[in-house]
This record gives structure tokens, sequence and C-alpha cells, in this order.
């Protein structure tokens, strides 16, 4: 028993030694909101209570601002409509749920969060605003392993529904989708402080804990981030059951919501919200609200497929940590926020793909506008393979003829579409810089998807599905970047990745590969191979003979150092020496005759990202 306690023990060390150790702020968010639903305006008091775990002295804070972009000539709207001069894809680059609409708000329909007051510990700071980001020059500074408070006082107003949050959506009927809609304070990691202006792209936030009042008309139901702590008081389906829930005195009652261990905090509220609720197998609470005078039969269905889709999610993409999670129709399309999403319809594929998001940035919280396609592309990835699930509900097979299934074909035609638009930028610009929105979006969530799919054909598929879930439980909650993953992908795999940061991420060169030619010399036949693209890959050879027997050759790069597993079901495999990534042709040895052959293919899974496809096979005709 002495010897098991000790490897035991071991590995438990073993473990904690190969965790991540990178220091993260932290931050307890307590905000008691009034808000008045005859004007759209609400007052808020916020106490943040910060603790700086960087080893680095802190002498001003930024805040995000986010409602201050729906005003005329914010940088929103500039940018809007200077997309909206631009062709791409199919018409205007602008995205057509801003185009100029804020340009032409009137004063009671923007946005605004004003800061009234602010202190320090007791003490009052100097502030100001500039559009979205609240700069704040502090009179002391806050020193490493410090935790201070921060007392706000606050007026808002929401505005028309534009982007993502606002009120009276004209599409939904919904009166208030509350996202990005208190003082945030900005991310401050590794590489600086974050205060990214808000012209409707991505987010980063400091993971913490969230105490939220509300007080609103007692009409009003309510839906989002967190557990509400009052249920048995405030009812309206979220009560115990059997529960005899009190009548309200007055015309406003409070919400109380309590998030733990999130980086953002999301709510809705309509009189009119039908609210419908199940509980999993393993205890979560799945709570659906929508337009009363919409179909329940669409929302229903909702529930039932997040239901039936769980336990596959947490078997390939790790558990569901929080006991909650809530689908509100609001917002303007479909957007993720813990433990909760912003829907438009009840379309079963945008559901799907907001909740993958859990797992893809509501869970690991990359810095999305670095790293837009670790979030969408990862989320992109999962969501191909939660719908083929859902679609059979059973495990989609991964095969095809012994060849692995490509579930993500229509990802693949989304970035070459991209390729061939001469758009294409680097997934390392940041993601409120890309010139096009056809190109930020192509990239994040296609090229993104492309990239793990890809990662699967270079390390093998097993591979590739042990590194998510190491990832998921190595680095959930700590804010990874490329590197991270990457690194982790070679751990996991053995082979080195370098060379695919360096081509498939940080540039646009592309992959194409041909058919050069093939002959026969004495008993062998002799096969050559062409890299016509810029991007060097290793190569899957997979030959049919005329008998139906089939095999496949490998040919590694040179810059990988090891091979992948044979990821082909029940087709044998021979090993051919590296391919140099110098070399543009390469040329290798079958045993066999070439009369034999019927059928030569590069990657028949086509999951290498070849933009030019025509010349990966060669039918023989004798």
């Amino acid at each position: 028993m002495k010897g098991i306690a000790i490897i035991i023990l071991s590995l438990v060390s073993a473990i904690a030694i190969a965790q991540p150790n990178r220091w993260q702020q932290k931050v307890q968010y307590k905000m008691d909101i009034d808000f008045n639903v005859a004007t759209n305006q609400f007052k808020g008091k916020q106490n943040l209570k910060y603790t700086n775990n960087s080893p680095d002295t802190l002498t001003k804070l930024y805040y995000h601002l986010y409602f201050n972009a729906f005003q005329p000539g914010s940088s929103m709207d500039v940018r809007s409509q200077r997309q909206g001069t631009i062709n791409a894809g199919r018409g205007k680059d602008w995205d057509g749920r801003v185009k100029d609409r804020i340009s032409k708000l009137k004063p009671n329909e923007i946005g605004y969060q004003k800061i009234k007051s602010l202190k320090l510990n007791g003490v009052a700071q100097t502030f100001k605003e500039e559009e979205t980001i609240l700069i704040v020059n502090l009179s002391k500074p806050i020193l490493p392993k410090q935790t201070v408070h921060l007392d706000m006082d606050f007026d808002a107003q929401v505005p028309l529904q534009v982007r993502r949050s606002g009120r009276d959506n004209p599409n939904t009927g919904i009166r208030y989708s509350m996202s990005q809609w208190y003082p945030k304070l900005c991310e401050y990691d590794y590489n600086g402080w974050h205060p990214n202006p808000y012209i409707g792209r991505e987010f980063y936030g400091v993971w913490g804990d969230f105490d939220v009042n509300i007080s609103i008309d007692k009409d009003y139901v309510l839906g989002g981030t967190g557990y509400i702590t009052n249920a048995n008081v405030i009812g309206m389906g979220y009560e115990d059951k059997g529960v005899k829930v009190p009548k309200v005195n007055g015309k406003k009652q409070t919400w109380k919501f309590t998030a733990p261990n999130v980086h953002d905090f999301m709510w809705a509220a309509d009189p009119n919200y039908k609210h419908i609720k199940t509980k999993t197998n393993n205890g979560v609470e799945l709570h659906v609200l929508y337009n009363k005078n919409e179909k329940d039969a669409n929302w229903e269905a909702v529930l039932e497929t997040a239901d039936a889709v769980l336990p596959f999610i947490e078997k390939n993409f790790g558990a569901y940590p929080y006991k909650q999670y809530s689908f509100i129709q609001g917002g303007d399309g479909g957007m993720e926020y813990p433990m909760g999403t912003l829907l438009a319809t009840a379309s079963i594929g945008t559901v799907i793909h907001e909740w993958m998001h859990s797992w893809y940035q509501m869970m690991l919280g990359t810095d999305e506008a670095r790293f837009a396609w670790m979030d969408e592309g990862f989320t992109e990835f999962a969501t191909d393979l939660v719908e083929a699930y859902n679609n059979e509900r059973a495990e989609p097979s991964r095969f095809v003829d012994g060849v692995p299934f490509n579930f993500h074909n229509s990802n693949y035609d989304g970035y070459y579409a991209l390729v061939k638009s001469k758009l294409e930028e680097p997934l390392t610009t940041h993601a409120d810089h890309f010139n096009t929105n056809f190109a930020y979006s192509i990239a994040s969530y296609s090229k993104g998807c492309v990239m793990l799919s890809q990662l699967g054909y270079i390390i093998g598929e097993k591979k590739r599905d042990e590194l998510l879930m190491h990832y998921y439980n190595q680095w959930r909650f700590k804010h990874p970047n490329d590197d991270d993953f990457l690194r982790l992908a070679e751990k996991t795999s053995g082979i080195e990745l370098d060379w695919y940061k360096n081509y498939f991420i940080n540039s646009t060169k592309t992959i194409d590969y041909e058919i050069d030619s093939v002959w026969q010399a004495g008993k062998q036949t002799h096969l050559r191979l062409e890299r016509i693209g810029l991007m060097p890959m290793p190569i899957d050879v997979l030959i049919t003979y005329a008998d139906g027997k089939k095999e496949l050759h490998y040919a590694p790069l040179n810059l990988m150092f090891n091979n992948k597993e044979n990821d082909y079901e029940n087709i044998n495999r021979m090993v051919h020496a590296a391919w140099n990534w110098t070399n543009q042709t390469y040329t290798f040895k079958i045993n066999g005759n070439l009369k034999d052959i019927k059928l030569i293919e590069i990657d028949p899974s086509k999951r290498m990202a070849d933009v030019e496809q025509k010349n990966n096979s060669l039918k023989l005709e004798w």
C-alpha cells in the first residue's frame, strides 16, 4: 500500500507541475442597478474588488464603456460607414445589422455610460472618457499582490438595438438585450493593458465573480448570466417546485444574480418572455426564454436539443462546470456570453454554435481581439461535430471506406473563397484592424476551423482529439494564447509545429500539390509529386489497385522531425523518407506494377487545405 501511495503522490505532483502557472488578475463585481423602463435609462452603483496578481505596479486603470459606441460620429459609426464604401464578397462590406444606423440615432435613442464618480479605497480619482474607454489616473499606484476597492456611480441609457445589445428590437420584439451594458475593467495581462475601443468586434475580460441586483418593473421577466439567488421570491418559472411565490408590493422587484468565475455578465428582459426549463442528467439546469408570440415548438426544440447533445459535448470537449445555462431570445443574431447566449431565432445550428463558445471562449477566455480564430474557429470545428451527432443522435462515423471523413467541408469552402478573393489577411491580424469584414469573418471562423481540422491531418486525428481534452484540462480559466495551444500540441503528438504556425497562421501562403508523373522502372512504380504552392506539408497518397486493394503512402515533412500515426482505418501504410521543405519535387517507389494501379490520390480525406484539388488525383485507364 505504501508503494501505491508513493506512486499516486508522484502522479499528482507530475500533473501539478504540468499545469500552466501564469498569473492573472482577479475581479469581484458588486452592482446595484435601478432601471427605468419608461426612459430606457438606469442608475448603477458598482463596487469592484480588484486584485493585482501581476508583478507590475499599476499607475492607471482602463474601463470599457461599450454603450458610448452607439452615438453618431463614434468609431463604430465611422468604421461601419467606411466599410459600406468597399465591395467585398457579394456586395458592400458593411455589417448589415449596423450599416449607417448609428449616424441616424436621436438623443433618446443613443447609448451612453456616464461615470459620475470613482473612488479608490475611498479616495476620489480623476478620470476622463475617450469614447468607449475610461482612463483613470490613479492617485496612488496599485502594488503587486495588492487588493483594492473601486466604488463607482454611473448613469446609462440603453440604445436602440443596433449591434448585439440594445432595446426594442424590431425583428424579435424583445425590449432589452443587455450585453456590454456596464463599465467593465479592461484586462491587464503579461502583454500589458488591452483598452480596445469598441468598433463591434471581439472581447477580452478579467476572470472574477459577479453579484448583480437589478431593480426593474415587476412585470418583466429576466434571464442571463449566473444564478438567481432569490428565485422563490421572483418566481417567473425560476421558483422551486411547490413554492408559492409572494405577491409583489410596489411597481418594481429586485432580481439578485450571482455568477462565479466568469469574465462578463449579460442579461435580457421582456414582459412577454415565456420561460421553459429542464434539468439534464448531470444536474445542469437549462433555461429557454422567448417571445410568447413565437412558435412554442421551435423553442422547445432548443431545450430538447441542448439536453440531448450535452453528453457528447462533454465527452469530446470537456465537462460543463456551471449548473445553469440559458438560451435567451434577444440580440441581433447569435452572441455568446458566460452561462447564456442571446439568439434572434431558434435556429439549431446557431444554438449549438453559441453554446460551444462556452468551451472555446467562456471557459478558455483567449484574447479574442488577437486570437479570434482560436475562439470562432475552434467553436466552428466543435459545432460541425456536434451537429453531426445531433443529426444522427449517435456518434458520427469517422471514416468512409477507411478514409477519415472531413466534417468541415463548408468551412474549407469558405477558406478557399477567401483565398480566391485576394482579400485574405494573416490570422495574426488584430480583429479590429482587418481591412474588410469579409476577410475577418472567413479568417476567424472558416480558416480557424480549417487550422484545427488540418492539424488532425498533420498529427493524426486521435492525437488531435487528445490534444483538445488536454487543452481544456490544462488551460481553462487561464487565457491561453496561440503558442500555448501549439506547444501543447507538440507535447501531445511529439511532432514539431513551428513551421505550421509560421505558414498557416502568420502568413497567407497557400497549399497546392500535384501528381507530376508516374512511371514503371523494373519491378517498381515511381511516383513524382510537385509542390506548387508556397506552404509545405506532409503528404498522404492513397493507391487503389484494380483488384480493389488499397495502400497508403506517407511522406512526412522534414520540419516535423517525427511521423504521425496511421489514421486511416484498415488500410496498410508505407512510411517514406521525409520531404525536405526546400525541395519542390519528391519521388517515391511503390512495389508493384504500374498497370495494376487504378487510382492515385493525394489526401483523399481532403483535410489538407489544398487550394487547387483538380491536380490531386490521377485515374489510370488501361
